[in-house]
């Protein structure tokens, strides 16, 4: 199947990553590492009925890391050819001559790497042609604009699909890839009211074209999201419990995930130093780390240096069960790779059993957020602060949406004061998280 849609075979890409390897041996490195990858794809913007942008990619690259001891020099190359290849390896050699040793460098352990590749069904390649997309993304939009005559405008509907593949090979005689696929169907609108104008959106994403919601569906939501927040008004200054919505809520965790990986905690620049074994959420959050979800896109047998995977809980009941670390910074920490070179595998938090509406009338005033701007978070403090807009919550029902907000606290104690986790995870990207309610938020509006 992959030679039907990659210019090159998989055999040609384990051919370049052994010439690279060889090529670094033969040049002085002691070891080395390298990726070689090739992807494809093609994007359709509609706007206004009309075709905006069709676009393709297809582009290749190759990536070489070599060590000579434990000083390290990396290179890169878009060409595959023999004399491209030797140059760029030269390159890193040259680096690397010239980098001061660091005792902490060098390949992930031989006795880490994978061995064993399950089947996670992550290649589903979309024959989709331009003018099938044409008439998707036409349809998603249209779909978008029927909702309400108060949808004046639109950013358009874009329907795309992306294929890829890699192989990673290092000296310690390690050599795996695998293709994969990535499929998407967007739309944005915009309504108008009183002289106020709107824009909202919604997107579907997925392996497997199957697994797309159907475009009238994607545009529909994106209609009915964007006339939901007319008339949107702020409020009163105040501390409330505020209640993410899902696609929001997969931030606060993203954040979790920054503040516990090796980066940030051997740097010292985390508000969760040392808070392994220690309570860092409420008792009502549990999360999971699965790297063998079928269709997943954080799914991989290994990570970024070929070491295994594996299921791991990461919080149980709000006790911080383990870190993010790759071979160089669990070094850094006196610690073992937990195989996230290149980040966490699919996160998966456990939602308490309500659904969306109960959370709702469970925090009787408050506010639900639907959107993010900003990027107030320092994660040395845990200091947060980002504007934000969504619906004013009163006596357990939507009142009103709002607008020209900003939500602040400290996530340390935000994480501390989740008091539910809601049934209506959304799985986008890595990450699979339900609507989130927080006990208290100061919330600045009007004074």
């Amino acid at each position: 199947m992959t030679a039907n849609v990659f210019s090159y075979s998989r055999d040609a890409l384990e051919g370049i990553a052994a010439q690279v390897l060889d090529l670094a041996t033969r040049q002085g490195a002691t070891s080395c590492e390298v990726d070689v990858s090739e992807g494809r794809g093609q994007t359709v913007t509609v706007r206004l009925g009309e075709v905006e942008t069709i676009e393709y990619n297809q582009d290749k690259g190759v990536g070489v890391t070599v060590y000579i001891g434990q000083q390290k020099g990396h290179a890169s190359t878009a060409d595959f050819s023999a004399e491209a290849l030797a140059d760029t390896v030269a390159a890193a050699v040259n680096i690397a001559r010239y980098t001061a040793a660091d005792d902490c460098a060098g390949l992930a352990d031989r006795g880490l790497l994978a061995t064993e590749f399950p089947a996670l069904n992550l290649f589903y390649p979309w024959d989709v042609g331009v003018e099938r997309s044409i008439e998707l993304a036409r349809q998603c939009e249209a779909a978008a604009r029927a909702v309400d005559a108060r949808i004046r405008n639109s950013e358009g509907a874009t329907v795309s699909s992306q294929d890829s593949q890699f192989i990673y090979a290092n000296s310690h005689g390690f050599m795996a890839g695998f293709p994969s696929s990535r499929h998407s169907i967007s739309a944005a609108v915009i309504a108008e009211a009183n002289g106020a104008m709107q824009r909202d959106y919604w997107y579907s994403l997925a392996r497997h074209p199957d697994d797309l919601e159907p475009v009238e569906q994607v545009g529909r939501i994106a209609g009915e999201r964007t006339v939901r927040r007319l008339g949107g008004r702020r409020v009163k200054t105040g501390r409330y419990p505020v209640l993410f919505e899902s696609p929001a809520a997969s931030s606060l965790i993203g954040h979790f995930v920054s503040a516990v990986s090796g980066g940030s905690l051997y740097r010292k620049s985390s508000f969760l130093l040392d808070a392994l074994g220690k309570p860092v959420f409420s008792a009502n959050v549990t999360l999971d780390e699965d790297p063998f979800l079928l269709r997943g896109f954080g799914s991989s047998a290994f990570d970024n240096e070929g070491v295994a995977t594996c299921s791991r809980r990461v919080v149980d009941h709000g006790v911080l069960e383990g870190y993010f670390l790759s071979s160089y910074s669990a070094r850094k920490l006196g610690m073992s790779t937990t195989g996230n070179a290149g980040g966490p595998h699919n996160l998966v938090l456990h939602s308490t059993g309500e659904s969306f509406d109960e959370l709702v009338r469970q925090m009787g005033t408050g506010l639900i957020v639907t959107e993010l701007m900003g990027q107030g978070i320092n994660l040395v403090t845990g200091d947060y602060s980002r504007g934000a807009a969504g619906f004013w919550v009163e006596n357990g029902q939507i009142v009103y949406p709002v607008e020209e907000i900003t939500i602040a606290g400290n996530l340390r104690e935000m994480f501390a004061s989740i008091s539910a986790v809601a049934n209506d995870a959304i799985m986008r990207g890595s990450k699979k998280v339900g609507s989130i309610l927080i006990d208290g938020m100061t919330v600045a509006g009007d004074a």
